[in-house]
């Protein structure tokens, strides 16, 4: 190697250089570039003389245009010295002697290249020419497809298989007996159109095919990593099932859930809708830098947009140059950088039923209080006794307050703004310490005291007061620092007192005067009490002069994101206000006037205000501060774009490190791809719009390739998250093409293109295998038959629960817990018990379950469902013993057998125990089409060994149908138990023929 690898770089040098107009012309003779030559120069070479210039070796790049010494190249990929040949045997990598034939035979073309086939726009190709019987546009391309490698179509599937197939791929459930034999026996010319309209009407098609969108948003019901608290986000997964059912334009659905807080006025529903991006996981444990852990859900943005929208793996550019796509380190932080300026709050959607029962709940609230010094437990004096020495009590505390505007507001990283009424809010980014200083100009009187306030607000995580967003400390804050200096000095706090202190960690205690300790580990926090008014007074040793600016700096910290999200500072020029009072504003201002400033109204409200803090009255205080508490609203999480004058700073990041920051990028996208509107804005919405742009080769392809996969068992493009140079080619490119093209002709509608595709001849194709089909084309590439998919685990529980006749139909609404074997979660952070739902909520569609990152469901993951942890486009389908024994043991499985039972038990008795009848009947639920005698009589004979085993053992039958007490029908309830269960196990049974 040693001698020449030093000529080397100077053969490669000139191996590739610039090419005559005449020779990029590709002549009609050679192999084709995109099809046969790239995929072997992509795996074979790219890795070193790629895109990327850190890999690249010996300053060459195979994967674009040059001028090729012909010679040299050959010499070099047919070497017999190990030492000279291309690839290098260190490589582990060898071309075949069909691949250096098309290398040779490309070169003797003249070495023409193309732009890789997914980078060039779709154009509508000419239909192939038509038969009498083939005049659906895919059957034509297929079919033409098939001629050209002598094979024709699989004949028709009967009428019951395809009525099942048709089921179960547009809504995710099997057609009942009766719903199969209708469309089986209506001989109309356009029967089969007619369940496909009903079908893609129903409302079950949008829970069938949010599933499939829920994997590739990474949906799940909690946080992940390691505590994995639960989280609501159910609403997003609400909005796609109805936003599918409404045939959403897939164009207007991707802007939607990329920016739909940026639209004009945008409703709650588009603000929903950008719970797309806010599925990635999230890191509660206390140690945790929150801007890394907020970098690394960045990423997982990044990379789920590419997969997406774009069905490229963005993702390896993270690091550096992409190995082999045209996406280099700085173009994938600036597609960051479009997603970047976002901040992330909860949403409590508003709904308008709540305003009336609002209304009515105040309103009873106001009754209960106007007759509230009538529940007094004991008659005479002692009332206005009471009230008159707890009122002068108050008012030896209070204090005139007197809100401070400052002047000047800076942190190290969160935005604080000041509105009215001198309220400063905050929002944006917070870290491990956050540190707040404010500035305020001189006033006409002196500063004996200051007090906090720390105010509720609906745009902060819980309602506020603190920023904290991660589900144990939601709204909590922990002020560590509370300092105050004048003329350059540190000015002493005598005392410090609060309205509420409380630590959620442990029993250290928690309080304002902790907060003026010089301790970083110490302060104030109000844990559980969120969503409501705090109040802290910080009395100072000596006043501040009425003359002196001052300013103030308060430290957050000891756990991740523990910021105040909204506060007020007052002063009072009385060393009195030294106590922190919790009586609401308009209150505590009434307590600082004397009798004769009072009126009678005044009274009133300090005379309630009395009764509802009055130890005798407590439960019945408690009664009305219920009615008057806001109405629990159902949270989400949501984007919302950051002001204008506050955007976050992208930078790029060398080797893809969270603490290697280099130099800032501004949004952008790859060259390679279709180029940025000059005049659009280059914001989150703008690049939505690219996103779906017509002129996008890409966001069209994807996803009809993704549906065909869905429909057809493997995609026209079999890498379907990769559309890059390592992906595979399409099968059927002029198909392709014509679909991606037809789709958005027809207004990008998912419903029109489910139905184009399941109205072909192609689609109808029975799947039985024929050996010569089979010989010729063994993974059905060229489509020759339909496929036989396993169903996907939730199609197969949805599947049984239809068929044993409890499936609910209710829609929407919190996630639901069906049971599963115990223990399941209990290995998580804090061994959190599965508690199964009951009624309903135990037999509703499995798309409703509850998914836990860290300790999926039991059955779904068992049949490779994903855990929400990253971006799924294909879900991997194994073939395990695990499988087989949960169909028949699973509690799920087993409860669900036991409904089918009682059902076939029923049904037989009706019949004057028919069993053969119910046989029948009971393979129809299952399967759908006719069962052979054969079938009937195995089944039968199989019925009658279950009746004499429990027969013969009634303790058993009991186990088996989990009934307390003996009963004559046990025996048939646990024997059609049994029949239900090996039905469940039938391979027919968990496939979509």
């Amino acid at each position: 190697m040693s001698t020449s690898r030093n000529h080397l770089s100077a053969w490669l040098t000139i191996l590739l250089a610039s090419t005559t107009p005449a020779q990029r012309t590709i002549p009609d003779q050679g192999p084709s570039y995109t099809r046969d030559v790239r995929p072997i120069l992509s795996k074979n070479c790219f890795a070193c003389h790629g895109p990327d210039p850190g890999a690249r070796k010996a300053k060459l790049r195979l994967d674009r245009p040059g001028e090729v010494q012909t010679t040299k190249m050959l010499a070099r990929i047919t070497h017999h010295d190990p030492d000279e040949i291309m690839p290098p045997t260190s490589s582990g990598k060898t071309l075949s002697s069909a691949q250096v034939a098309i290398l040779r035979r490309w070169i003797a073309a003249g070495a023409p290249y193309q732009k890789h086939w997914s980078f060039v726009p779709p154009k509508r190709p000419s239909l192939p020419p038509t038969s009498s019987n083939t005049q659906h546009p895919i059957d034509r391309f297929v079919r033409t497809r098939l001629a050209s490698q002598s094979l024709t179509p699989a004949p028709r599937a009967d009428r019951l298989t395809l009525v099942r197939r048709v089921f179960l791929d547009l809504i995710g459930l099997p057609p009942t007996p009766g719903e199969a034999d209708a469309f089986a026996n209506d001989s109309s010319p356009n029967a089969y159109e007619k369940v496909i309209d009903r079908l893609l009407a129903s409302p079950h098609y949008g829970e069938r095919w949010a599933r499939r969108w829920l994997d590739l948003a990474r949906y799940a019901d909690s946080n992940g990593y390691e505590k994995d608290r639960n989280r609501s986000i159910w609403p997003y997964r609400d909005w796609v099932i109805r936003a599918l059912n409404a045939d959403m334009p897939y164009d207007q659905f991707t802007i939607e859930q990329i920016a739909g807080d940026m639209l004009n006025e945008p409703t709650p529903d588009q603000l929903i809708a950008t719970g797309f991006h806010r599925n990635t996981m999230l890191n509660e444990e206390g140690g945790i830098d929150p801007l890394e852990y907020r970098y690394h859900a960045m990423t997982d943005r990044v990379a789920t947009t590419g997969t997406v929208f774009l069905g490229l793996t963005t993702g390896c550019a993270q690091c550096h140059t992409h190995k082999f796509d045209p996406i280099t380190h700085t173009e994938y932080f600036q597609l960051m950088a479009f997603l970047n300026n976002a901040d992330e709050p909860d949403f409590l959607i508003p709904a308008a039923a709540n305003q009336g029962a609002r209304q009515s709940r105040v309103a009873r609230a106001n009754q209960l209080l106007s007759k509230l010094g009538d529940r007094w437990p004991d008659r005479g004096e002692s009332q206005q006794i009471k009230f008159a020495q707890w009122l002068a009590d108050l008012r030896r505390k209070a204090a005139p307050w007197r809100p401070l505007r400052p002047r000047k507001v800076t942190t190290n990283l969160p935005l604080l703004t000041v509105e009215g009424d001198s309220v400063v809010f905050c929002s944006g980014d917070t870290t491990k310490h956050d540190t707040y200083k404010l500035e305020f100009d001189k006033r006409d009187q002196k500063v004996a005291a200051l007090r906090l306030e720390a105010l509720p607000d609906s745009r902060l995580p819980a309602g506020g007061p603190g920023m904290t967003y991660y589900e144990g400390r939601k709204g909590d804050f922990f002020l560590s620092e509370f300092k105050l200096r004048a003329n350059g000095r540190p000015l002493k706090i005598a005392s410090a007192s609060e309205s509420y202190a409380r630590n959620r960690f442990g029993s250290n205690p928690v309080s304002a005067a902790l907060a003026t300790d010089g301790d970083l580990q110490t302060g104030w926090s109000i844990a559980d009490a969120v969503s409501k008014r705090h109040v802290a007074v910080f009395v100072l040793a000596n006043p501040i002069p009425a003359d002196t600016p001052f300013e103030l700096e308060m430290h957050f910290g000891r756990h991740f994101g523990s910021s105040l999200g909204k506060f007020r500072i007052s002063a009072t020029d009385q060393a009195r206000g030294g106590h922190a009072l919790a009586l609401g504003q308009p209150t505590e201002q009434l307590l600082t006037r004397s009798d004769d400033q009072l009126s009678e109204v005044d009274r009133e409200t300090l005379r309630r205000a009395f009764l509802l803090n009055s130890p005798e009255l407590k439960k019945a205080a408690e009664e009305i501060r219920g009615l008057r508490a806001p109405l629990q609203q159902t949270l989400t999480l949501i984007f919302r774009e950051r002001p204008a004058h506050h955007p976050r700073p992208t930078h790029r990041h060398h080797r893809g490190e969270f603490l290697q920051p280099r130099e800032v990028v501004v949004p952008g996208v790859p060259e390679a791809l279709h180029s940025y509107p000059a005049n659009a804005p280059r914001d989150r919405l703008g690049f939505a719009r690219w996103l779906v742009s017509r002129d996008n080769p890409l966001a069209a392809r994807v996803l009809v390739n993704r549906h065909w996969a869905t429909l057809f068992g493997r995609g026209l493009v079999q890498t379907i998250d990769d559309f890059g140079a390592q992906g595979a080619p399409p099968t059927h490119p002029e198909l392709l093409d014509w679909l991606a093209v037809e789709f958005m002709d027809e207004g990008w509608s998912m419903k029109k293109l489910h139905r184009l595709l399941v109205t072909s001849e192609t689609y109808k194709q029975s799947s039985n295998i024929d050996p010569e089909r089979l010989a010729q084309d063994p993974s059905n590439r060229l489509l020759a038959r339909a496929a036989r998919p396993r169903l996907e685990a939730e199609i197969l529980r949805d599947s049984f629960l239809k068929a044993a006749g409890v499936l609910s139909a209710r829609m929407f609404g919190p996630p639901v817990r069906p049971p599963q074997p115990q223990g399941v979660t209990e290995v998580s952070f804090g061994k959190p018990r599965w508690n199964p739902s009951t009624g309903e909520n135990r037999v509703r569609r499995s798309i409703y379950t509850f998914a836990k990152r860290t300790a999926p469901f039991a059955l779904f993951q068992t049949f490779d469902a994903p855990s929400g942890e990253a971006c799924v486009a294909q879900r991997d389908v194994s073939n395990t013993a695990l499988q087989a024994l949960s169909l028949l043991n699973d509690p799920m499985m087993i409860e669900i057998a036991q409904a089918l039972g009682k059902n076939l038990a029923a049904f037989a008795r009706d019949r004057d125990d028919d069993s053969k009848s119910a046989a029948r009947h009971a393979l129809r639920r299952v399967l759908t089409r006719h069962p052979s005698p054969n079938e009937v009589s195995a089944l039968t004979e199989f019925l009658a060994r279950q009746r004499r085993r429990f027969a013969a053992d009634p303790t058993s039958a009991r186990r088996v149908i989990n009934a307390a007490d003996a009963a004559t029908d046990n025996v048939e309830w646990a024997a059609w138990t049994s029949v239900a269960r090996a039905l469940f196990s039938l391979d027919e049974a968990v496939t979509r023929n």
